[in-house]
Order: structure tokens, then C-alpha cells, then sequence
């Protein structure tokens, strides 16, 4: 059998890589506290992580959304808005990404039909070392419009500690004081979750800003809208009934979904991510994902990025809607313990 001789050296580099990582992430979130980022109730990217981890504890997974699929594919950009953002992605032409599917919750092993939110994640990197992560999930909107009421909402939809369900009285309470909720609760009415993650549609939910040439600014939010036929029935209900589906659709081609922006004007407000804009805001279609190809996100392309919609390219800007700085500031939180937790993983398994 042939001897590796550079393992122990390769061993040591991951180490020191994960290390990085860790410290890297553990300064982003000092820094966005340093901005309070968070508000000025007490509410910490920590308290948000904690309370999405609940009492279970699934080391070096993701705290939301811990269960999903890498995939990978180009974006053929029709250069529809190439003329209000200078962001090499919105050129016309084809821009390679890794991706993720997603269902809400803490569990990596729950059923797929029963999250009652799902998610698709985008990474793009850029020649001249930018990137762009997209972080997109079926609801349109959120239910509220600040940090502290948002986990607050995560408060009453937590489990009761001593049955393990959730409170239906404390959810209504929750809602009934906080009108701005209508948009969701009108979305949340009306949604019923597909068979498939490729028929679904997805939401960027907060408001960033394009930037053209001359520094214009102009609001957009954007969905990604399937272009599949509807799945009717599903070939297995198990737990992993969404892959499966996804897995068999990439055998006849690509799942492909429009990139649509809508463009808010004067009258919306971009920092409210509770409001939905009305439906006969222009609309340009920027262009088409094309995912091409799946694997597991253990071990996969999609598994050590951080989805941040901070994160941005030259050309796109966020607003001031506090929801998304502190998505960032939680985002980050759980990337630093994942990256821990796989850290003293793989220095125990060495170990042994």
C-alpha cells in the first residue's frame, strides 16, 4: 500500500484553514456588533442563533435551514440590466454559480414535505475576486420590520419546552399585536408548498439597491420563478421525497428559473420588508438559472459557504432595511460555530 507522506502536513493546513475561518467569522460579528447592527434591546446575533438552535444540537451544521442540497450551474444573463447596475453579473452572457436548496428548520434529518418554508441559495464568483450571495425562501415578505420584533416572532413560533409543540394561542397573540403582519399572513394563506423544489418560487424578501454607472440608485427585490411544468405527485414520500424529485428531474436536463426584479418606486418604502410592493410595479426578467447538476452538501461545493445577502458585488448596494443586517449578523453566528464544531471534529478524529 502506498504511503501519503504529505497527510499529516494536508491534515494540518485544513486545521489551520477552519482556524482562520473561525477567527475571520468571530470579527464579523464583533464588527456588526460594534455597528449595532442588532438594535439596542439586547438582541444578539448569539440570542438569534441560540433560539433557531433550540435544544437540539446538531454539531457543524447550519442552525436555520441545516438540512440541503448542493447544486451547481450557470446564470445566462440577458443584459436587461446591464443599464442600472455595473455589476459584471447583470452583463449579458453566462455567470457560473454554486448553489444550495434548503427547508426551514434545525433538523438535518427532518421529512422535506413537512418544513413549511423552503430555500435557494446562490454563489457567484467574479474574475476580479467579487462575489454576490443570494440568499432566496418562498415567502415574499417578512412579518415584521425590526430585529427585536422578528425574535420576538421566533419567541412565540418556538416549541413549548414540555410538549414539543408549538402554542397556537401564543402565535395568534403574537400576530394580533402586530398588524404589519398582513402582507405575510395574506401570503402564508394562500401558500400551499409544492412537490418540488423546482416548482416553487423564491424571494430575495429585503430590498437592495442596483447602481449604474453614474451612481443612480434604484430599489429592486427579485424572485426566482420556476420555468417547470408543476410536479403532481411525487415518486417517493420519504424524507428525502424533495431530492429524490430533483435528482430525477437533472437526469432529462436543466431546472431553470427566471431571475425577475421588480422596481420599486417613490411610494415604496425599500427598508420595510414587511410591505409588499403591488404587482404592477415594473418588472424586467434579468435573466435564466440553469441548475445543472446536484450532490450532497456534506463534503459538497455548496457546504462551507456562508450565504450572507450582504455580501455584494460592485453595482448592487442593501438599504437600510434592518432585517437584513441582521440576517448577516446570524448568518455569520452560526458559520463560527459550524466551523468550530468541524474544527474539533476533525482534530478528535485524528486524534483517535
Amino acid at each position: 500500500m502506498q504511503t501519503n507522506h504529505n497527510e499529516p502536513h494536508n491534515r494540518h493546513l485544513g486545521w489551520r484553514y477552519l482556524v482562520i475561518a473561525v477567527v475571520i467569522s468571530a470579527l464579523a460579528v464583533a464588527f456588526l456588533y460594534a455597528a449595532g447592527v442588532l438594535g439596542e434591546k439586547g438582541v444578539t446575533a448569539q440570542k438569534f442563533v441560540n433560539l433557531q438552535q433550540g435544544r437540539s444540537s446538531h454539531p457543524g451544521f447550519r442552525r436555520a435551514h441545516a438540512k440541503g442540497m448542493c447544486v451547481s450551474g450557470e446564470f445566462e444573463s440577458s443584459g436587461a440590466l446591464a443599464a442600472y447596475s455595473t455589476s459584471e453579473v447583470f452583463q449579458q452572457g453566462s455567470h457560473g454559480f454554486v448553489g444550495r436548496f434548503s427547508i426551514a428548520g434545525n433538523n438535518p434529518t427532518a421529512p422535506d414535505l413537512k418544513a413549511p418554508v423552503r430555500s435557494l441559495a446562490l454563489s457567484f464568483a467574479f474574475n476580479d475576486g467579487q462575489q454576490w450571495r443570494l440568499a432566496m425562501n418562498t415567502p415574499p415578505v417578512m412579518a415584521v420590520s425590526t430585529p427585536e420584533d422578528f425574535f420576538q416572532q421566533l419567541v412565540a413560533l418556538s416549541p413549548d419546552a414540555k410538549t414539543g409543540k408549538r402554542d397556537p394561542q401564543k402565535i395568534k397573540d403574537f400576530f394580533a399585536v402586530h398588524p404589519e403582519s398582513k402582507d405575510f399572513n395574506a401570503w402564508r394563506a394562500s401558500y400551499t408548498p409544492t412537490n418540488s423544489f423546482a416548482d416553487e418560487q423564491y424571494h430575495s424578501i429585503n430590498a437592495f439597491y442596483l447602481v449604474d454607472g453614474q451612481g443612480n440608485q434604484q430599489a429592486v427585490r427579485w424572485a426566482a420563478v420556476p420555468n417547470a411544468s408543476p410536479t403532481l405527485e411525487l415518486e417517493s414520500n420519504t424524507a428525502d421525497a424533495l431530492r429524490m424529485d430533483l435528482l430525477n428531474k437533472l437526469k432529462n436536463g436543466p431546472v431553470s428559473f427566471d431571475m425577475v426584479f421588480s422596481f420599486a418606486d417613490a411610494s415604496d418604502d425599500e427598508s420595510n420588508p414587511a410591505i409588499a410592493w403591488p404587482n404592477e410595479r415594473k418588472t424586467l426578467t434579468a435573466g435564466t438559472i440553469n441548475i445543472t447538476s446536484s450532490e450532497a452538501q456534506t463534503n459538497g461545493a455548496c457546504d462551507g459557504i456562508r450565504f450572507d445577502p450582504l455580501i455584494l458585488p460592485q453595482g448592487i448596494e442593501p438599504t437600510n432595511d434592518p432585517i437584513l443586517r441582521a440576517r448577516s449578523a446570524a448568518y455569520a453566528e452560526s458559520y463560527r460555530r459550524r466551523a468550530r464544531e468541524q474544527l474539533l471534529g476533525e482534530i478528535e478524529g485524528v486524534e483517535k
